[in-house]
């Protein structure tokens, strides 16, 4: 399973993730890209994406995006506050379907 990692995370997240094939947005020369442009390139190579943007399932029309995502919902994008989370995203990429949005507090 390849999973993106918005440009707002910590790249350091990568390593909470064991198993996966995990790429960053910039890594993937994507950086600054709108979150429609982003969602729609994202889905021709990646199973999974990854946010904190907690706006974008109401921002965009998820129904056209053939893409499973995650939406982490926390005070702020450190990799202190996130790692407590990662044990439920890991739980969540073990059965999240294509077209499927999981929020993780």
């Amino acid at each position: 399973m390849r999973v993106l990692l918005d440009e707002c995370l910590p790249k350091k997240l990568k390593r909470e993730l064991p198993g996966y094939t995990v790429i960053t947005v910039p890594q993937q020369g994507w950086a600054g890209k709108k979150n429609g442009v982003l969602l729609r390139l994202a889905q021709t190579e990646f199973d999974v994406f990854v946010t904190i943007d907690q706006n974008l399932t109401s921002q965009q029309n998820l129904s056209q995006i053939n893409l499973a995502i995650i939406v982490l919902i926390a005070k702020d994008n450190q990799i202190e506050t996130l790692q407590p989370l990662m044990p439920k995203v890991l739980e969540a990429l073990k059965i999240i379907k294509t077209g499927q949005i999981i929020e993780i507090s």
